[in-house]
């Protein structure tokens, strides 16, 4: 697959409106073997990063931006019952995301990857208070909180959340996780607030959760930049 040509179509097809032609594009590559996976990371992921980037910067308009956010959501819906799924890895994640739409699109496409990696998976969205989230917390105890694709204003508030989970020593087994989103556009961020992993990409973020699910931060070292201030 070539994939550059591939995102390139699909974001045409996305942006002019025509809801068939995107549907037509994503059937042709399953027809060709491709999988969801490979279609949920290395193209409908790039394409949700490059609409949010073009409209943040006025390259595309609202109604483009609206058209191609519609369009997706049905393709994502249309994505998740083609997974192939992976045994359960007996681990919990409650996840929530920032306010917009993009924003919700990134974190669902990150849920249903999620899922079909073995986790459970309770996707709450965006605009919940955090006395919403603590409530869930505390009565799932999950083994994973991920703020992911968290909008602009989400940062002080999760790192309020952050602070009030760890100064009660609230969850001590939980781990606290972000990415994506304003995480991104904000090198350091993640460490600065005291999170316990991060990652700015599906791959990245499966791969933490993989190989750092017993790291947690050291809330005594927060510092700006991606060094090694985390500890077991």
């Amino acid at each position: 697959m070539n994939t550059d040509l591939f995102i390139e179509n699909l974001f045409s097809t996305l942006v002019s409106g025509d809801r068939n032609a995107p549907r037509t594009l994503v059937d042709a590559a399953f027809d060709n073997g491709i999988s969801a996976d490979v279609v949920a990371r290395e193209v409908f992921w790039p394409t949700i990063n490059n609409i949010t980037t073009l409209y943040r910067n006025d390259q595309i308009t609202r109604l483009a931006q609206q058209y191609a956010t519609r369009a997706l959501s049905s393709l994502i819906a249309h994505l998740q019952l083609r997974y192939e799924m992976s045994e359960s890895r007996d681990r919990t994640i409650c996840l929530f995301c920032g306010p917009h739409e993009l924003d919700d699109l990134a974190a669902r496409l990150m849920a249903d990857i999620l899922e079909a990696d073995g986790y459970t998976v309770h996707f709450g969205g965006g605009n919940i208070a955090q006395d919403d989230i603590l409530e869930e917390v505390h009565s799932r105890r999950p083994d994973v909180l991920l703020m992911f694709s968290a909008g602009g204003s989400d940062g002080p508030g999760i790192r309020h959340l952050i602070d009030h989970i760890r100064g009660i020593n609230a969850f001590p087994e939980m781990q606290i996780v972000v990415g994506a989103g304003i995480f991104n556009r904000a090198p350091g961020l993640a460490e600065e607030i005291g999170a316990d992993v991060w990652a700015s990409n599906p791959e990245e973020l499966l791969e933490e959760l993989e190989n750092n699910k017993d790291v947690r931060a050291d809330l005594d070292a927060r510092t700006v930049g991606r060094g090694k201030v985390r500890a077991a």
